[in-house]
């Protein structure tokens, strides 16, 4: 399946959602969710983060949270003028959207954060992951 694709139909008049994964997951566990969206005629666009699904790099080789999150900042960067996207972010998700939210808010229709991480307009992205231990039992 190419995640990529819109609906298929030719239609331009459907809004574009791109839905971006979690820590630990890539494009695969959007699946139900982009077969039912496109069902209703959405375009959906399902990106794997630098080094997750797909991806093949490794995460110790990745040198920044910008370069993490480097194919969703390409996606939008490639957007036609004036094309704005809802975005959908899970988990981690939340900060990647964040971050494209910050570069790139002539093209952001609206965002959501599905049980994500979701940074203030106070502190930098960074203070959410720093106050929740990931691997404390």
């Amino acid at each position: 399946m190419n995640y990529g694709e819109g609906t298929g139909d030719g239609s331009c008049n459907k809004k574009h959602i791109i839905l971006v994964h979690g820590a630990c997951h890539g494009a695969w566990s959007w699946h139900k969710v982009t077969t039912q969206l496109r069902s209703d005629g959405y375009q959906v666009t399902v990106p794997d983060l630098a080094a997750s699904g797909v991806d093949e790099r490794r995460f110790q080789d990745l040198r920044s949270f910008i370069h993490y999150s480097q194919p969703l900042l390409d996606i939008l960067a490639c957007l036609p003028p004036g094309e704005r996207v809802i975005l959908v972010g899970h988990s981690l998700g939340g900060l990647n959207i964040a971050l494209a939210m910050d570069r790139f808010p002539e093209k952001i229709a609206a965002a959501v954060f599905v049980t994500a991480f979701m940074p203030d307009s106070v502190n930098p992205p960074s203070y959410v992951i720093d106050k929740v231990s990931l691997f404390e039992f």
